[in-house]
């Protein structure tokens, strides 16, 4: 799910620190999420979602087979 949000921070020219500072989430967290060791929660996400702008649907892996 992480290389979906690492998209539109890339499309936003965000950094993981800005979007800590607007989603109040620490940028330590924000990193584990980016490195695989954690998953963010859904409230972390709706978090994510609104600080890029976008609907929680962007980061929605589709599913094959």
């Amino acid at each position: 799910m992480w290389n979906l949000v690492q998209k539109q921070l890339d499309k936003q020219s965000m950094s993981i620190y800005r979007l800590s500072k607007l989603t109040g989430i620490l940028d330590n967290t924000l990193y584990s999420y980016s490195r695989g060791i954690s998953e963010p929660s859904f409230g972390n996400m709706i978090k994510i979602a609104d600080a890029l702008g976008v609907s929680l649907d962007e980061f929605r892996e589709e599913k094959n087979g």
